[in-house]
C-alpha cells in the first residue's frame, strides 16, 4: 500500500480533512517563485504545521532561491520534513539536510533519469513529477507510470509518484509503479487552493486499494 501526501494545504479546515483521511503526510507550499493559489506565507505555514498531530508527517514545500534561505525557512516554520523544487546538485542539498536535521525530498521531472540517479541516497526520498519549465510540480498531467516504477527498482531511495493524480486513478498508477508514496494536490481540489473532502477521502482510500493491472506482453 503507497503512503500518502495530501499537498498544497491552505487552511485549518482542509487540513483537519487531510488528517481525518488518513493521509500519512500533508503539503504546505510556501515562498516559491511561481503564481499558484497553494502558496501561504511563512506565517500561515508554521501555524498549519504545528496543528498537524504526530504520526503525520509535516512537509514544507518550497523553491528556495539560495541555501541560506531554504534553512531559514524550516528554521522558522518547523516542518518534519523538507520539499525542495529547484536544480541544487548533491552537494547543496547535503548542506540543507544537514543544517535543517530534517527529512529532505527532491523532485525532479520523470525525464531527469541521470538526476534520479546522482541523487540517489542523497536524499530521503525522490518526488517523480510531471513538472512545468520552471521545475514546479501541480500541472495536473500525469507521466509514464511504467517507466518510473522501473526507475524506482533502480534507486535505493525511495520514490514518490506524483503529477496528474485522482481518486479516479490513483489505485491504477499504484498498481503500475509501485511507488513508496503518492502525492496530490489539484487532482482533489474543488477550485484552486481549495481541497474537496470529498475527493481527499476517496484518494486516501483508492491509493490502498489492490488494484489488478494487466500485464501486456
Amino acid at each position: 500500500m503507497a503512503r500518502v501526501k495530501i499537498c498544497g494545504l491552505t487552511n485549518a479546515a482542509d487540513l483537519q480533512a487531510a488528517i481525518e483521511a488518513g493521509s500519512d503526510a500533508i503539503g504546505i507550499i510556501s515562498e516559491v517563485s511561481v503564481a499558484t493559489p497553494r502558496e501561504v506565507d511563512r506565517g500561515t505555514a508554521a501555524e498549519l504545521v504545528a496543528a498537524v498531530p504526530p504520526f503525520v508527517t509535516a512537509t514544507l514545500v518550497t523553491m528556495p532561491e539560495d541555501l541560506e534561505s531554504a534553512v531559514d525557512l524550516v528554521r522558522t516554520v518547523q516542518p518534519d520534513a523538507l520539499q525542495v523544487h529547484g536544480s541544487f546538485d548533491a552537494d547543496e542539498l547535503g548542506f540543507i539536510r544537514a543544517e535543517t536535521g530534517v527529512k529532505l525530498i527532491q523532485a525532479i521531472d520523470h525525464t531527469e533519469v541521470d538526476r534520479a540517479h546522482e541523487l540517489d541516497g542523497v536524499v530521503d526520498a525522490l518526488l517523480i513529477d510531471s513538472t512545468d519549465e520552471s521545475g514546479a510540480g501541480g500541472t495536473g498531467e500525469t507521466h509514464d507510470w511504467e517507466a518510473t516504477g522501473e526507475l524506482a527498482e533502480t534507486l535505493t531511495t525511495p520514490v514518490v509518484l506524483a503529477g496528474g493524480l485522482t481518486p479516479e486513478n490513483v489505485a491504477e498508477a499504484v498498481g503500475v509503479a509501485a511507488p513508496f508514496g503518492v502525492d496530490v494536490a489539484s487532482g482533489v481540489e474543488s477550485s484552486g487552493g481549495e481541497k474537496d473532502h470529498t475527493a481527499v477521502a476517496t484518494f486516501v482510500r483508492n491509493a490502498g486499494r489492490e488494484l489488478e493491472v494487466p500485464i501486456h506482453e
